[in-house]
């Protein structure tokens, strides 16, 4: 039986998408519940019954968020050196960051700028989910480094660090209105950082 309040032919998962935009655009604090329902098309008892209070609700969409918008990273560590591996993730975070179909910027980052009254709570969560995705770089440019790729003294954690601090700045930028060319020029400019051995076959 459908929950009360559920409208007919409630699509969760494309409600789901509309709140990720809703959250984008608007932040954790500046979304109201009356913009997060208007947006999913459903009423507040059916919001509460399918995805908790705004709280559990921003969750699930940075979730989704990175499930979907967010799989570039995920593909970018497949790559056969740690240098590929690193310019592939900053080239297609650019692009992701600069879609005509969605806004501009990035969800982890923008979500939690604003600081409100839950306490830091989004932001300290925010920051946590940027963490595991820099913890899974370092893993892999740990490989790389054993592999032979990265010169043996490169710290792969660092370098993790670095190159989030980039995507994230790049995100800063590209909400404020920077263009996919800018962010691609100062992705060509933190590439030259990147260490690289002759064992990298694009050296």
């Amino acid at each position: 039986m459908a929950a009360r309040g559920r409208p007919r032919g409630f699509d969760a998962d494309a409600a789901l998408d509309r709140a990720v935009e809703v959250f984008w655009r608007q932040g954790y604090e500046g979304a109201s519940l009356t913009d997060l329902t208007e947006a999913m098309g459903i009423n507040r008892t059916s919001m509460y019954a399918a995805f908790g209070n705004k709280e559990e609700l921003f969750h699930r969409a940075v979730a989704r968020y990175a499930e979907a918008d967010m799989a570039y990273a995920r593909e970018s560590l497949t790559e056969p050196t740690g240098y590929e591996v690193i310019e592939s993730f900053l080239r297609a975070n650019a692009d992701a960051l600069t879609r005509a179909d969605r806004p501009s910027g990035c969800l982890s980052v923008q979500g939690g700028l604003a600081e409100g009254g839950d306490s830091g709570r989004i932001a300290r969560f925010l920051a946590d989910s940027r963490l595991v995705g820099e913890r899974a770089l370092a893993q892999r440019l740990a490989r790389a480094v054993a592999e032979g790729d990265l010169p043996s003294g490169a710290d792969p954690r660092a370098l993790a660090r670095y190159v989030m601090v980039v995507s994230e700045g790049n995100a800063v930028h590209a909400a404020a209105g920077s263009s996919r060319a800018d962010l691609h020029t100062t992705v060509d400019i933190a590439l030259q950082a990147i260490p690289r051995t002759q064992a990298d076959p694009r050296t």
